[in-house]
């Protein structure tokens, strides 16, 4: 979507106007273009189930969320070095810890 199209509606007629569309006449495909092509309800929940593995801490992981406060340059150069800068950040630390008390 490009922007936002601003009409004149009123809030009441914006209402009736959405209590107007008959179920299931929201959006038709046409049928051509496989990208508009509504998903199955099987790819649904195919994509659901894909997320739900991909969110918290992997299974077997030896980590511990914490809070932590850092300068705001540290924060932003571990931040600059794109993906991944919290294990880049975590590995940093840790290589400190075995030099310091190795």
């Amino acid at each position: 979507m490009a922007g936002l199209e601003v009409n004149n509606m009123t809030r009441v007629q914006v209402a009736a106007a959405v209590r107007a569309i008959p179920p299931g006449g929201d959006f038709v495909w046409d049928g051509i273009n496989e990208d508009e092509r509504p998903a199955t309800e099987a790819e649904m929940k195919a994509g659901i189930e894909a997320d739900k593995r991909r969110r918290g801490r992997p299974a077997g992981s030896d980590k511990t969320q914490i809070a932590l406060r850092v300068d705001n340059d540290t924060l932003e150069a571990f931040r600059a070095t794109g993906q991944g800068w919290q294990s880049r950040m975590n590995a940093a630390l840790g290589e400190w810890v075995r030099s310091s008390h190795g």
